[in-house]
């Protein structure tokens, strides 16, 4: 039979459920727009009903039932859309940060315009052509001699920026590992933090949300497996194992680690596999071509007619046999074999010279001696590779235009030998570089222009797919994180219905209470009193 006050029991449940039900959708509302938090419900349940079967079984028909009680406060989460998420996630890192190299890589090149590598090349030659002209003009060398510094500077200067943007992402990569080591460390102590506070029997939602947002934020710096169990989040990276539990099991996740991994193949996406791919790829192999356009200039062969009664100074060698004429006779100068001195061309001869360099140093200056040519370029730094790093414009041609080499012309034989100092042979095969093919170190072929068209447009294609990607990833997140919303989100329009659907279950709770009160105060205060 049941308590006399078994309904004040059951309203009492109620009350207290109702009230567990509204102050969790206070608690959704309030976290709304909170990063990362996953709503919650009341999980209700009726109580245990009386009168179960046993030999003190009332006679009374049926189970009376005790009211409602709730069993959990639970969080509504979908692992499976987290493991998409942060999936996706880690692409999107990866090729963001690629997008982002790529862009700065157009913005150093900064092709098309007036003043990037093209347009300076462009007027270098151009000086040349107008040199010709006038070979002994001192405004017109002056002019070679500004644009050959403004080449030299716009290599150097876009050189120093690609070294800049390479030092800046190794700086990132450590920072990033840093910022990868207080995550390991945050997820373990929370994980050590939700067993404690799970194993007295609670669900600790606020704390597996903390936990989610940092594996996600995790899940973009770089590739993860998230594993749970008992001990809470296992996360490892590769099979390398990262948090076993409350326990980071990686020391130091530095840079020489993460480059580890990245070689191992274990490190293959996330924003510190787009940095070392930007870092090893993207800027190894523009810095790469920029100093291979350089040198190519400077000593690339090229191959270069040169006409006849042209002085070739001594000792100069060809590749092939060249006829020459010295003191009115004519001989034949096999391939390889050093000029001798006082040798003129008879015919013209096609020749391959080592570059710019190799052809101005075949060239006279404006001093009137049979002295060649210097280097026009030379290494900054003394190396003896140019590189669009070291490459400079020969100090000695820059502090005194008159040993720029114009003339391949002399005058006289022996001592009264002078150079003709109009004469513009020189000036005019240089001036023809620009459409010359040259033949780089590697053994290709193609016109300077076309080395540096053919950067450009590897640049750009390559731009263009790393931003498609990007917008590809971007477009995957979205949809993978409006599905999670969709899941764990908090509805303002849904929590206020519920709201109103708990205060009226709590306010008839309320009403049976006083109702049943008002009962019980007839059944104690108002029978029984016949004689009093």
């Amino acid at each position: 039979m049941a308590s006399t006050f078994h309904s004040i029991e059951t309203a009492k449940r109620s009350l207290f459920t109702q009230t567990a039900a509204l102050g969790t959708t206070g608690h959704n509302i309030a976290n709304a727009n909170t990063e990362g938090y996953s709503r919650q419900t009341v999980r209700m349940t009726a109580s245990r009903p009386m009168e179960a079967y046993g030999l003190q079984r009332s006679v009374f028909p049926g189970q009376l039932g005790t009211g409602v009680e709730f069993t959990s406060i639970d969080r509504i989460r979908e692992m499976f859309l987290d493991d998409q998420f942060r999936g996706e996630n880690n692409m999107f890192g990866s090729w963001s940060i690629q997008a982002d190299t790529l862009e700065k890589m157009e913005a150093i090149f900064n092709e098309p315009s007036e003043t990037g590598i093209r347009t300076v090349m462009d007027k270098f030659f151009t000086s040349w052509s107008d040199l010709s002209k006038n070979p002994e003009d001192p405004t017109a060398r002056k002019i070679v001699v500004q644009t050959a510094q403004a080449f030299s500077d716009a290599l150097n200067y876009m050189s120093k920026q690609i070294d800049n943007l390479d030092s800046d992402l190794n700086k990132n990569v450590a920072l990033k590992g840093m910022e990868v080591q207080n995550h390991l460390s945050t997820i373990a102590d929370l994980n050590r933090s939700i067993a404690r506070i799970e194993g007295l029997g609670d669900n600790a939602n606020d704390l597996r949300d903390q936990r989610d947002l940092i594996t996600d934020k995790l899940s973009k710096i770089m590739n993860i497996t998230v594993v749970e169990d008992e001990t809470g989040y296992n996360v490892s990276l590769g099979g390398q194992a990262l948090v076993e539990g409350a326990e980071v099991a990686v020391a130091n996740v530095d840079a020489a680690f993460l480059e580890n991994a990245f070689a191992s193949g274990a490190l293959s996406g996330g924003e510190i596999h787009g940095m070392l791919v930007s870092r090893n790829t993207i800027i190894t192999n523009y810095r790469s071509q920029l100093n291979n356009l350089a040198n190519t200039i400077v000593n690339g062969e090229i191959p270069v007619n040169i006409p006849a009664g042209s002085r070739i100074p001594e000792n100069t060698t060809f590749n092939v046999e060249v006829e020459v004429s010295i003191n009115g006779g004519i001989s034949t100068i096999p391939a390889g074999q050093q000029i001798p001195s006082g040798a003129v061309l008879n015919k013209d001869a096609a020749v391959k010279v080592a570059g710019l360099n190799g052809l101005h140093k075949l060239g006279y200056t404006l001093d009137g001696t049979t002295t060649p040519g210097l280097p026009f370029f030379v290494a900054a730094d003394g190396g003896a590779t140019i590189t669009a790093g070291n490459i400079s414009f020969n100090s000695v041609i820059a502090a005194d235009p008159s040993k720029i080499a114009t003339s391949m012309r002399t005058t006289g034989t022996g001592t009264n030998e002078t150079v003709v100092k109009g004469n513009n042979t020189m000036a005019l095969l240089i001036a023809n570089l620009n459409i010359t093919k040259f033949t780089d170190a590697s053994g290709k072929e193609g016109t300077i222009a076309s080395f540096y068209s053919s950067m450009i447009g590897q640049l750009g294609i390559e731009a263009q797919e790393a931003n498609r990607q990007t917008d590809n990833s971007v477009f995957l997140v979205s949809q993978v994180e409006s599905r999670r919303q969709s899941v764990s989100g908090v509805s303002l329009d849904e929590e206020m219905s519920n709201m109103i659907k708990f205060q009226h279950a709590y306010s008839a709770a309320s009403r049976f209470m006083t109702t049943f009160d008002e009962l019980l105060n007839k059944l104690i205060n108002s029978t029984g009193v016949v004689g009093r």
